[in-house]
């Protein structure tokens, strides 16, 4: 029997991504996996900014707390599995910095490391995951993906809407006539490029480093900054005593609790369904991902790190510029880890310098990556409505879509209603 077309493509996928042969250059695969390993940043500066520059959090204890869990997850899965920055969290605790300071996303963190620790440890994510039906993960797939790709165009053509995830819109968004040639000029580098020689990433990193320095160079205050950027190493300082209990009951409360169906379906069901469609000759399971990431939300706020999750998005990012194996993310963690113990002073304007218009190329081609893997749910007519119905809602909220899509589901499967 033919496959349907989205596991032919992911079996075509599979071969193409298999462990290299002996006649092809090493320095050709680490190139890709050096390009894959970036294939993220398109969430991780904007969330970045925020968290250091409004809610507070130190840019040391963020990029060692990211590193670690990087280097962590690379050398536990070896595969580009990766670690982002939780959206539920992180978008409330930056569009509310009066309310949520650093101890109550401390406090978040580790109520979301220890619920997760605890439902993967105890089995009990495996009795969700059969419950959970496949459309309504392949719709969280899909729904993810569509909203990348509507947040990386608006980035790519300088609307505003999209400059608000940035602290300083004027410096990230390039404006005019300028912004829009900046972003075809990135389109056209992402499209052409398909090359070991010269990958995408590394294409798309030195046009948006070299605008972002020409365009800072234009801004006296940003230019007298980066002629002050020095390295100077600095240690991390133990944060559970700044933590109070009041922390842990707010960052609970307001902020953790609303990324729980977030995270079971974005971060585990579909991230886990995602890998074992591109890398099928080694599954992963819901119970290890689970466990992995409550690790990590345990570990990240001790050194003053944020919550974070191995994001079904970041994993297509990764993928889709080159990485195949945990060494992607080994090399970015490595480099995180030294901007922090090195750079952590001078990081968050680094980071605000680099262009939207670049960041939103590369969220558009994740996007894409991460909405085909969706295809895989057949035609059949059910499962074709309901991952379509959570994909719609999941444009607007992944947590509800999800939640409206087993509803679905099941009220379907009862004839209660009909697709």
């Amino acid at each position: 029997m033919k496959p349907p077309c989205g596991a032919s493509y992911y079996i075509r996928k599979a071969k193409a991504i298999a462990p290299i042969s002996n006649s092809e250059p090493h320095n050709a695969y680490n190139r890709m996996e050096w390009a894959g390993a970036f294939g993220d940043i398109g969430t991780l500066i904007p969330f970045s900014i925020g968290y250091i520059t409004l809610v507070g959090i130190d840019p040391l204890g963020l990029l060692l707390a990211f590193g670690i869990s990087m280097l962590f997850t690379g050398f536990l899965y070896r595969r580009p599995l990766p670690v982002q920055p939780m959206k539920a969290i992180g978008g409330a605790a930056i569009a509310n910095p009066l309310a949520y300071g650093p101890g109550v996303v401390w406090g978040a963190g580790l109520f979301t490391g220890a619920f997760w620790l605890v439902v993967g440890a105890t089995g009990a994510i495996d009795r969700i995951a059969r419950v959970v039906a496949r459309p309504v993960v392949l719709g969280i797939i899909l729904g993810l993906g569509m909203r990348f790709a509507l947040l990386g165009t608006r980035m790519m053509f300088g609307d505003r809407s999209a400059g608000g995830l940035f602290v300083q819109p004027e410096a990230a968004l390039v404006g005019g006539w300028q912004g829009t040639l900046l972003a075809v000029a990135a389109l056209l580098l992402t499209l052409l490029l398909n090359s070991r020689r010269l990958p995408a990433m590394f294409a798309l990193l030195a046009l948006g480093i070299t605008v972002g320095v020409l365009n800072a160079l234009r801004d006296p205050a940003l230019s007298a900054q980066l002629a002050d950027i020095s390295a100077g190493f600095r240690l991390p300082q133990f944060a559970l005593g700044d933590i109070t209990t009041r922390d842990i009951l707010e960052g609970t409360v307001f902020l953790a609790l609303a990324q729980i169906p977030l995270t079971l379906g974005n971060a585990i069901l579909a991230v886990t369904e995602e890998h074992n469609g591109i890398f099928p000759g080694k599954p992963l399971r819901e119970r290890k991902v689970t466990i992995s990431q409550g690790v990590i939300n345990l570990f990240s706020p001790l050194i003053g790190g944020v919550p974070m999750c191995h994001g079904a998005g970041g994993l297509a990012s990764h993928v889709r510029f080159g990485a195949r194996t945990g060494g992607a993310l080994v090399m970015l963690g490595t480099l995180l880890v030294l901007l922090g113990l090195f750079f952590s002073e001078s990081v968050a304007l680094l980071l605000s310098i680099f262009p939207a218009q670049v960041l939103g190329v590369i969220l558009l081609f994740a996007g894409i990556e991460l909405a085909r893997s969706s295809f895989t749910v057949g035609r059949e007519r059910t499962g074709l409505f309901v991952m379509l119905l959570t994909a719609g809602l999941a444009m607007w909220n992944m947590g509800w879509a999800f939640l409206a899509g087993i509803a679905v589901y099941y009220a379907i499967r009862r004839r209660l209603v009909r697709p």
